[in-house]
Order: C-alpha cells, then sequence, then structure tokens
C-alpha cells in the first residue's frame, strides 16, 4: 500500500517521535523514505526524519493541523492507487510472465524520468544494494508469488510483514532496540499470518504464501538501507526513484531470459493486449510516480503521526477490490488472520503513544 514503499508509508512512535515502515522509512532532513507497496520513496518535510525502526525524531511544525478537505481527497486517492496495484499486478500476470512484468514496470518509472533528473549523490554501491533489495528482490519475489498462486488480496495484506523483518534487521545489523508495544505487536501479526498461511482451502498457496513474505524480507532489508544511505548521504525522491529503478532492468531480464525462456518473452512482447500494456502502465505510473508523489506533498504538509495511519487502508483496499475485481473469497478463519495482522499494525503504529506502553518515572 503502501511505504514504504511501498514501502510503507510512515509509522509514528511517540507524541514526540515517529517512525516510517514503508513499501518507505524517512531518515535524515529531506531523505528518502521506502513506503508501501512499491518500495520507493517519500519525502519528509523538512527538518523531519523517521525510520522503521524506532528512532527518534523532531516534531513537525504542522503538528495539529487539520487536513484539507483537498488533500482528503488525495489521501483517499493514493489508498486506491496502491490498493488497485495489486488487482492490476494480478491483471498483468495473465498475458505477461512475473520476471518480464518486473522489467517492464521499471522500464516505465526510468524512463524518461531518468533523462531528467540527476543520478543521486551516493556511491554505486549504496543504489545497487538499495535497487537489489527494495526493487529487485521485494518485486521478482512478490510478482512470482502472485503468479504462483497467492491471492492479490491478501498478498496486499501479507507483504506488509515488511514491518517484522525491518525491525529484526535493524535489530540485528544496527543494534536497534524494541520498544515494549513492538512485542505485542509481532505476535499479533504473526498468529494473524499463521491463520491465513493455513485455512486457505485451496485459494492460496504455501509456495505463493512463502514467495510473498521473502518479499517482505527484501522490503524490510531495503529499509535498513534506506536508512544507511540517510544517514550518509543527501537525495530526492526523483532521483532515487529513477535511478533506483534503473538497477534492476537487466537482472530482471536476463533472469526472464533464464527462468522464463527467450520465445515466451518475444511471445509476450509481441502479442502483448491492451490489458497488459494498461496494467505496465498503471504499475509505472499511476501507482509509482502518482502515488508516492501524492503521498510526499502529504508528508510535506502535514506531521508523519497524522497521515501514517491512512496507510493501514491499502491492504483493506487491496482486499475489497480483489474480492470485487477477481471474485476473491477468503475463508472466515482467514479475515480472522487479516484482522489479527491489521491490529497488530495499529499496535506498531500507535503503540508509543498509549500510556501503558509508555515506561513510567517517578514523581
Amino acid at each position: 500500500m503502501p511505504c514504504p514503499p511501498p514501502c510503507g508509508p510512515p509509522w509514528p512512535h511517540a507524541a514526540s517521535q515517529c517512525t516510517a515502515s514503508p513499501p518507505e522509512s524517512h531518515l535524515a532532513p529531506r531523505c528518502p523514505v521506502a513506503p508501501p507497496p512499491g518500495g520507493l520513496t517519500a519525502p519528509t518535510e523538512a527538518g523531519v526524519c523517521s525510520s522503521s525502526f524506532g528512532l527518534s525524531c523532531q516534531r513537525p511544525q504542522t503538528e495539529g493541523r487539520r487536513m484539507h478537505t483537498k488533500d482528503k481527497f488525495l489521501a483517499a486517492l493514493v489508498i486506491l492507487c496502491w490498493g488497485l496495484n495489486f488487482v492490476a499486478i494480478k491483471w498483468g500476470l495473465e498475458g505477461i510472465p512475473p520476471l518480464l512484468l518486473g522489467a517492464l514496470r521499471f522500464v516505465g518509472v526510468v524512463f524518461p524520468a531518468i533523462l531528467l533528473v540527476p543520478r543521486p549523490a551516493m556511491p554505486w554501491r549504496w543504489l545497487l544494494a538499495y535497487g537489489g533489495a527494495i526493487s529487485l528482490g521485494q518485486f521478482s519475489f512478490l510478482f512470482c508469488a502472485m503468479k504462483f498462486g497467492m491471492p492479490a488480496g491478501m498478498a496486499s495484506l501479507v507483504l506488509q510483514s515488511q514491518v517484522v523483518f525491518t525491525l529484526l534487521f535493524a535489530m540485528i545489523w544496527l543494534g536497534e532496540r524494541w520498544q515494549p508495544h513492538h512485542w505485542v505487536a509481532l505476535p499479533l501479526a504473526g498468529a494473524g499470518l499463521y491463520l491465513i498461511a493455513t485455512h486457505g482451502e485451496g485459494n492460496l498457496t504455501l509456495l505463493g504464501f512463502v514467495l510473498t513474505l521473502c518479499a517482505a524480507a527484501c522490503w524490510g532489508l531495503g529499509n535498513v538501507i534506506n536508512r544507511q544511505i540517510g544517514l550518509r548521504y543527501q537525495t530526492t525522491l526523483p532521483s532515487l526513484i529513477a535511478w533506483g529503478g534503473l538497477v534492476p532492468i537487466l537482472p530482471f531480464l536476463a533472469l526472464s531470459w533464464l527462468f522464463e525462456g527467450p520465445e515466451l518473452m518475444a511471445s509476450s512482447l509481441l502479442n502483448i493486449s491492451w490489458q497488459g500494456f494498461l496494467c505496465v502502465l498503471y504499475l509505472s505510473f499511476v501507482a509509482t510516480w502518482l502515488g508516492y508523489g501524492l503521498w510526499g506533498r502529504l508528508l510535506m504538509r502535514y506531521p508523519v503521526a497524522q497521515v501514517a495511519p491512512l496507510s493501514l487502508l491499502v491492504p483493506c483496499v487491496g482486499m475489497v477490490a480483489a474480492a470485487l475485481l477477481l471474485d476473491e473469497h477468503p475463508t472466515p478463519l482467514q479475515w480472522l488472520g487479516s484482522a489479527l495482522v491489521l491490529l497488530g499494525f495499529v499496535v506498531h503504529l500507535l503503540g508509543g503513544r498509549l500510556r501503558w506502553f509508555k515506561p513510567q518515572t517517578a514523581a
């Protein structure tokens, strides 16, 4: 849906602190963020920083400001774009193999934008690491998962387990300490994922579920890499989207040639349908440039804690859209699991602001 990158979008931590999950984590002033479904980035307010791992940041100057009606409409538009993203992927996979679809997606993201924006001011090794995790790793696993039996609606929800992987990777490699509410949120989300995986009754394959978790793990790894980039370098949203999207194109094409075969690649390109072509355009321009652009605009106008909870609606829209447009019908236990996962995300998002999760201090 989202940070987060799309990653997902930012996740507030406390009244005067904030964190980001994203298909997108806010890092340093004017730094990139890994947001929901897409793993690309959105900018923060000047002087505001956050991360997926509970790092503190200064309070935005716009705190308490009411969101204008126009911006509420734009927020709803972003949520709709990201929720429908998974339906578009499913439709695109009907005529295009998953790895080739990944290559076409990023060709649309990169060109002609790469001709208009400068390369981010960072060494190539960091750009390669970021693009390899967020773009190549996340989307190769996600597209293959949805090709091999992962329903679109469930994919929109399970992919948000990137929050769990981000916390784990940050603890292992960055020495981040978990907050009390994290220990409550993660078992809730884990129990929900277990119900989703074990009670599909044929509408969800184990392979698809595992591949979606791998996609979420790549997104979480990308968040940690994004954190390091934000600490070391200054960059902008358009440059990171365009140049970060350049990294996976050749690997996607090579993997498609190796695993899907040159005959299928040629046949898919020569016989691409209007549905497939429009799906590629949607994934490249609507879900990426429009979605992350509008999300970044909201983050520049309003505090993170005000915008971030809206990202919880992305998997809700994804599941409803999949039910209406793809005739996907989760079992009752899968709905229960989905509710537990969302509850875990709510605790992760808002738990640091609740009194009973805060350490007590002597009077």
